[in-house]
């Protein structure tokens, strides 16, 4: 149905002749003055060479795990996949995604378009207006230079049409752009039929844009599973739809080619695949899903929210597995209720819910399951460990952390160390870009 995108393997492979040194304020000492490329060869361990915590790594099979098990869904769903980008920031595992077959990849910003760009990604989907001028007159460039690249972006008010249309006089190639369907309560976005049509006729007449059809996100609508919230979900994308034949009645999407229609964040996927897989009649429409939080999964908002979550709302398939974890020390135990450890907001998420405590490292010794015990709050640099009767946690011990909310873990490490089977041998790093 459709070919995957790509990226540029030499600019991917380029990553790793960076050197590792302070910058990179987790990784062993040992390991500075070489390329990322030689440390990873090393199979460097995180306790016996010297990482400095905390630290946060990635399981490689989960990782892989994640990208099969979604890949192969989208495939038997005939769904594209363009997953956002914007969760990892990293080439590296962009690069893995495409090779499962991923459409593209998607991004929310005109930064975030220059480095994909910078590693030669050639399809983006935008999810968001492209208003600022030098961003436009940049974006023109680069689709000058290379007939090979695809961009779409949403527009969401003829003001909107008009800015786009002027900042990109000149330009050789017209810009694609999806008419954005918002919701109240939502965020951006048209939020009723005229409005979208008069917005799609403005498209439809600037000779700077192509229309392709529409576009959204349902995530900003719930943030839970009940069948009302999911009803909530399906008649929101069910509106996707309704956009599309109204534009295609009125002879808008005349010159779209293969009209676009996408949806689906990382929490109901299920629900958007349903709606835009529906019989489309003559029109050749390509449903994409945009989910990019499956790539690590969590331990926390996605496990319970995501349909291949804890509790799978999707029939004979395999959950998702967390991918994240992070690693601090015990570094204070004030009272027998109470031990601090050196993770905190500057580390680890917090803002869809506290890390979990999973693991003990007591010494050399091999990692234990860590039960009844909880992070209650978090300060900049330190967790607030609660600790039950006849904890063993000790001063000096190393926990092991469950994290929620992949979006807000990888932009505060710009060098993660994967790790293999055993969550202490460093198979690779991967470079975020933030």
């Amino acid at each position: 149905m459709f070919e995957a995108g790509t990226i540029d393997s030499a600019a991917v492979a380029a990553v790793r002749e960076e050197r590792v040194d302070w910058r990179f304020r987790s990784v062993a000492p040992s390991l500075s003055g070489l390329t990322i490329g030689e440390a990873a060869a090393r199979g460097a361990k995180l306790f016996d060479d010297g990482f400095l915590g905390p630290f946060v790594v990635l399981d490689d099979e989960a990782v892989e795990h994640n990208l099969r098990t979604m890949a192969a869904w989208c495939a038997e769903r005939g769904v594209a996949l363009a997953p956002h980008g914007k969760t990892t920031m990293a080439p590296q595992l962009f690069e893995r995604q495409l090779k499962h077959g991923s459409w593209g990849i998607t991004c929310a910003n005109a930064g975030h378009l220059r480095i994909y760009r910078a590693f030669g990604v050639s399809r983006i989907l935008l999810a968001n207006q492209l208003l600022d001028p030098s961003g436009l007159k940049w974006l023109a460039a680069e689709l000058d230079a290379d007939d090979d690249f695809e961009f779409v972006c949403w527009v969401d008010s003829v003001r909107g049409v008009e800015l786009m249309t002027e900042a990109l006089r000149g330009a050789r190639r017209k810009v694609d752009v999806l008419v954005e369907l918002g919701a109240e309560g939502g965020r951006t976005g048209v939020r009723d039929t005229e409005t979208a049509l008069a917005v799609a006729e403005a498209a439809h007449a600037s000779p700077a844009l192509r229309l392709r059809g529409s576009g959204g996100y349902e995530g900003a609508l719930s943030h839970h599973t009940d069948e009302k919230s999911l009803q909530l979900i399906s008649s929101y994308v069910d509106g996707l739809r309704e956009l599309v034949f109204a534009f295609h009645a009125k002879g808008l999407l005349d010159d779209a080619g293969q009209i676009i229609v996408t949806g689906g964040g990382s929490a109901y996927f299920d629900r958007v695949a349903d709606e835009l897989t529906k019989d489309w009649g003559d029109l050749d429409v390509l449903p994409i899903l945009r989910s990019g939080a499956y790539v690590t999964h969590d331990d926390g908002f996605y496990r319970v929210i995501s349909p291949l979550g804890e509790q799978p709302r999707i029939d004979g398939v395999a959950s998702f597995r967390s991918a994240l974890r992070a690693w601090a020390q015990v570094t204070s135990k004030p009272t027998d209720e109470l031990a601090l450890l050196t993770i905190g907001k500057r580390d680890a998420s917090f803002d869809e819910g506290m890390p979990e405590p999973r693991l003990i490292r007591k010494g050399d010794g091999p990692p234990s399951a860590l039960e009844g015990h909880s992070i209650q709050k978090m300060n900049d640099q330190h967790a607030f460990l609660t600790l039950p009767a006849s904890s063993p946690v000790e001063v000096g011990d190393w926990i092991a952390l469950g994290l929620s909310h992949p979006c807000t873990v990888f932009d505060k490490w710009p060098l993660i160390p994967v790790v293999g089977p055993d969550g202490e041998t460093v198979l690779d790093f991967v470079r975020t870009h933030f």
